[in-house]
């Protein structure tokens, strides 16, 4: 079979992933047959249904799997992921895919991988071995792995590690994190578009805001989400606070309420439910610092020389560039680190995930396979 024959689908479940896969599924669909299916936040009212985002960029979905997200709590979530199973189960069988691509770490992720195990579809996982100590992610990322057979991770440290879990080193490959070449290939905007676009007039400073819940310790959530309130208040009103809410994890609701209720209080402030790849990098660019735990701190913001404060222990782990700057969820420590943040000089910082030519080398790594089907057979490899 021709390599423009072979059929590769990728599953996305959220406004961030997709925006880190979008140039992937654009470069393969040059030489391979790409089918989409949408699943997750991606279909959710609530979350902006940004499965039409997908859309506007030209791209078809094969498919759509409706994980019913009608709540934030454990038994919400767990009864989405047996959905997810089933649905994914029925779209494989449908679009008989060679190969199943997907990246990252979320319970949507771990529910289509499952299911491509049991129906022996070989599996390609972006972004193992990474490390988030403070959520149920690192679980299911590590589950992941563990039921993928090509392994592109995002640096060496955590290529080692999947290496570590018994994979095969021929392949496992460190090619760099796409986010970074995202950064690269997005459409460069104006202050004065992004302005437009989200419909607020950035102020003096500006902090751009995604707190998702600590899911080892959902508990804590809710308190850390008020110290952060708290903390970005003292900026006072010549600093807009531009937030984009949380993602449908457990609290997850609760949390976005919480933002809502300030964005209400507070003229210099706005929150959005999905702002869109090119919008989210393009006001990126223009804040002071990126405030909260998502990994867009961790990954694009030093690679855009923007300091990051990152609370808490969601991330805990990754590897950081110095310009990422962790703190307690405490608002007195969270203002202190902000106020750092913006004293220093981030010009020369360097971010450990590549140079932004990872797609590049993805493709070129799927081409060089003629066969995808034995792949299915793995082999526990011990490290020496």
């Amino acid at each position: 079979m021709k390599a423009a024959m072979k059929k590769i689908c990728f599953v996305t479940g959220a406004r961030a992933d997709y925006g880190l896969l979008r140039f992937l599924i654009e470069d393969m669909s040059k030489v391979f047959s790409v089918q989409i299916i949408a699943t997750g936040m991606h279909l959710s009212k609530q979350f902006g249904e940004t499965y039409r985002e997908i859309e506007a960029d030209g791209l078809k979905i094969d498919e759509k799997v409706d994980l019913k997200i009608s709540g934030d709590s454990s038994l919400d979530v767990t009864k989405a992921m047996s959905l997810a199973v089933s649905g994914f189960g029925e779209a494989y069988a449908r679009l008989k895919p060679d190969l199943i691509f997907v990246l990252g770490d979320r319970y949507e992720i771990f529910a289509a991988v499952q299911a491509a195990l049991v129906a022996l579809i070989p599996v390609a996982h972006i972004a193992g071995g990474d490390t988030t100590e403070g959520a149920i992610d690192e679980a299911f990322r590590h589950g992941i792995t563990k039921m993928s057979h090509l392994h592109f991770a995002t640096n060496p440290v955590s290529a080692h590690r999947v290496r570590q879990m018994g994979e095969n080193a021929k392949y496992v490959f460190d090619v760099g994190h796409i986010g970074v070449d995202s950064i690269r290939r997005t459409e460069v905007l104006s202050k004065q578009q992004i302005e437009e676009q989200i419909e607020f007039k950035l102020k003096k400073t500006n902090l751009l805001i995604t707190f998702h819940p600590p899911t080892l310790d959902s508990a804590a959530a809710l308190n850390e989400m008020k110290e952060l309130l708290s903390a970005v208040e003292k900026m006072g009103e010549d600093c807009g606070l531009i937030f984009t809410l949380a993602n449908s994890d457990t609290n997850g609701g609760a949390i976005n309420k919480m933002i809502e209720d300030f964005c209400a209080k507070h003229k210099n402030s706005k929150s959005y439910a999905a702002l869109g790849r090119v919008k989210y990098l393009n006001l990126m660019r223009y804040v002071d610092v990126v405030v909260g735990n998502s990994s867009s701190g961790i990954y694009e913001a030093p690679a855009l020389k923007i300091p990051a404060v990152n609370i808490g222990d969601r991330q805990k782990g990754r590897l950081m560039a110095t310009s990422v700057l962790n703190c307690p969820a405490d608002q007195e420590k969270i203002f202190s680190a902000i106020q750092k943040a913006m004293k220093e000089d981030w010009s020369q910082v360097k971010q450990p995930y590549g140079d932004g030519h990872a797609t590049e080398r993805i493709v070129k790594i799927v081409q060089s396979i003629d066969d995808f089907a034995p792949l299915i057979h793995k082999h526990f490899f011990m490290l020496e």
